[in-house]
């Protein structure tokens, strides 16, 4: 079975949203990933949506939580599903900074992405912060 490894990203931000998104999250991190194999799949603002990845996953800019409970087979089906979706402003927007669920079918912000690709409810609620707390618990539970 493929591992699949939730990426936090850590390292300085290339655009401004960055800053904004890791002071309002109370969070040190401003993106995730999934990583299944050499491969990661998310949500990306600078991507212009969702994608597939090749990304250098360097300690000094990302922190991984393995997801041995994760079904990689999961994530790649989510990820043909909704593959160039665009990134969910809206969402982001009104779930994080409004605290009000604001999903927009057939768009996705990063940990939004991520938490539906495996499986974990109401995702938009999700910060990365807050799904690598949630994915961390679930790996103490299982």
């Amino acid at each position: 079975m493929t591992p699949v490894t939730l990426a936090l990203y850590k390292g300085p931000g290339i655009f401004p949203g960055s800053h904004l998104i890791r002071f309002w999250t109370k969070s040190r991190y401003s993106h995730c990933e999934l990583a299944v194999g050499d491969q990661c799949f998310s949500s990306s603002l600078m991507d212009g949506g969702v994608r597939q990845k090749s990304i250098s996953l360097t300690s000094d800019k990302w922190d991984l939580i393995p997801l041995p409970w994760a079904n990689a087979a999961d994530v790649i089906l989510h990820f043909n599903l909704t593959k160039y979706q665009p990134y969910d402003w809206w969402a982001l927007i009104g779930s994080q900074i409004f605290n009000r669920r604001s999903e927009v079918s057939g768009a996705a912000f990063c940990s939004e992405w991520c938490a539906a690709a495996l499986g974990l409810p109401n995702p938009e609620t999700y910060s990365p912060q807050t799904l690598g707390d949630h994915c961390d618990y679930l790996n103490k539970r299982s």
